[in-house]
């Protein structure tokens, strides 16, 4: 059965309004103590989890752009958000990764 839509169009304007995801990860500096990472190692190897030498914690957060921007305002916008609302930059650093790099 045929479809009455038709094939896919492949339109750079539509293709650029599609939303991006970007995935932004923050950690203590490794120059911090993470107290609660070192909990969990403790806490690993009392289990019988053997041959972990360290463990860090941290945060994870997924933030969908809604693609009104080019790839360099979007990487800009990611930058401001996590450097002034996700991460306290004294103690913390982030790296962030749009859905399509690896």
């Amino acid at each position: 059965m045929r479809s009455s839509i038709g094939p896919a169009v492949r339109n750079p304007a539509i293709m650029l309004a599609l939303p991006m995801k970007a995935y932004v990860y923050v950690s203590l500096k490794k120059s911090v103590l993470d107290p609660q990472g070192k909990t969990i190692q403790v806490a690993l190897k009392k289990m019988g989890h053997a041959g972990i030498s360290d463990v860090r914690q941290g945060k994870y957060f997924e933030i969908t752009l809604d693609g009104n921007s080019d790839r360099t305002k979007a990487q800009a916008e990611i930058e401001r958000i996590a450097s002034d609302v996700l991460t306290n930059p004294v103690i913390e650093e982030f790296r962030y990764r749009f859905e399509d790099e690896q």
